[in-house]
């Protein structure tokens, strides 16, 4: 079958908050070195092939399974950037049998102990399921908390 009968219905929703201002937050969303870092899920290693952070730009990467080598390439684009409070961007994944956009939303609210955190992703196609989407990104938001959270003097 052809990727356009496949559905996209897939959304996933996630709240967190951070001690981290947003602009760590931010910059950590939309710096090439930090996202390697920080996004791969647990077992999975990242390779950012282009990143261009700004509306109308692109990005590309691959996520490599470290335990088989297996490896699946996605990229996008930039849509809406608003310093320290909004990242909203799409991506597709280059393999036809996972078809169809996603569009995600990154939304960064400043709060007393750091920033809050609200997670938007949607149009995940069907073959994935849901929840290790939720999964995915709860490892990564982890790791995002491990990488920006700490405050390391000089």
């Amino acid at each position: 079958m052809k990727g356009d009968y496949f559905m996209t219905t897939g959304t996933v929703n996630l709240h967190r908050v951070l001690r981290a201002t947003p602009e760590r937050v931010y910059r950590a969303f939309l710096e090439a070195d930090a996202l390697a870092k920080w996004l791969p899920p647990y077992g999975f290693t990242c390779q950012v092939h282009h990143m261009d952070a700004r509306v109308g730009g692109t990005f590309k990467m691959s996520f490599r399974n470290f335990g088989s080598g297996t490896s699946h390439s996605f990229g996008g684009e930039y849509v809406e950037l608003v310093p320290f409070e909004k990242i909203r961007y799409w991506d597709k994944f280059d393999d036809s049998y996972l078809p169809g956009r996603m569009d995600i939303t990154i939304s960064l609210r400043q709060v007393s102990c750091g920033t809050e955190i609200t997670v938007v992703q949607a149009g995940i196609p069907e073959m994935i399921p849901v929840e290790m989407c939720y999964l995915g990104w709860q490892e990564s938001l982890l790791q995002l908390a491990k990488l920006a959270e700490p405050e390391i003097p000089g």
